[in-house]
């Protein structure tokens, strides 16, 4: 059995009773971090008492992932395995989804705890109104593809959400500046940690802020989605347009249950 749990983002009190018990069941961690797991978990032993697993550590990531699978597939059934990346919800946006394809392809029991999510956690703060986002994790660090991605990003329709590192901050906004001056934009700095931060504001407004600023930590960036310039007519305003009977027909059309030859008809024996 894998299970995959999530890691707090910031305050260790985030992890769950649930996630503490399989920590001190587990016999093999599969981790992003060996190191990161294991401060984590003397953390967890010395603040609420957890018991700290007899258990064999091991890097999992995306650099030797293939190979750990080779070297310890035939071990997952006989052994309580959990997959912990260094904080978070494991598999998203981490080489966990290699672990979990795996799973499925060769029937490995498995299950993934709910927790802790920096993107959930960035979106619900930003007050966007809209339910629907869309998550873009990190872009590329430069080139044409950085530039391809920010504006598929700021041009799909929905707010986005990013991942982006301290020293890339200030270039990401002067990006956005130069796409769109006035678009919305929330940005969450260390999330449930001790200098969490939230700021909202237009491109321009946030560039001009952060010149002034010495930019550190983790960052969540929202953007929020393209408004519509476009005036959608309605169907009374579409009847009363000066229009021959063919063109105006199709409008009507497309507004109605009727067919363009209904329509057409409709408008000449009027």
């Amino acid at each position: 059995m894998i299970t995959f749990i999530p890691t707090p983002i910031g305050n260790p009190q985030d992890i769950t009773i649930r996630a503490m018990k399989l920590f001190e069941k587990a016999t093999l961690f599969l981790c992003e971090d060996t190191r990161q797991t294991k401060r984590l978990l003397r953390l967890l032993e010395e603040r609420f008492a957890m018991k700290y697993p007899e258990a064999e550590f091991i890097s999992f990531n995306e650099h030797n992932g293939e190979a750990r699978l080779e070297e310890y597939a035939e071990s997952f059934k006989e052994k309580e395995v959990v997959y912990v990346s260094d904080a978070g919800m494991p598999v998203i946006s981490d080489p966990g989804q290699l672990l979990v394809a795996y799973c499925q392809e060769h029937a490995l029991a498995y299950d993934v705890l709910p927790g802790a999510s920096a993107v959930t956690t960035a979106y619900a703060a930003s007050g966007f109104e809209e339910g629907k986002f869309l998550f873009y994790a990190f872009l590329p660090h430069k080139g044409k593809e950085r530039s391809a991605a920010l504006a598929e990003a700021m041009g799909n329709g929905y707010n986005t959400i990013l991942y982006e590192a301290p020293h890339r901050l200030e270039k990401l906004l002067s990006e956005v500046l130069s796409l769109d001056e006035n678009r919305e934009l929330f940005l969450a700095k260390e999330i449930s940690k001790k200098y969490q931060t939230y700021y909202r504001g237009t491109a321009k407004e946030l560039d001009e802020k952060f010149k002034e600023m010495t930019i550190r930590g983790e960052w969540v960036v929202v953007i929020s989605a393209q408004k519509s310039t476009e005036k959608s007519l309605s169907f009374s305003e579409v009847l009363t347009l000066d229009l021959p009977p063919k063109p105006k027909a199709k409008l009507l059309a497309q507004l109605s249950d009727k067919s363009v030859k209904e329509w057409y008809r409709v408008l000449i024996e009027n």
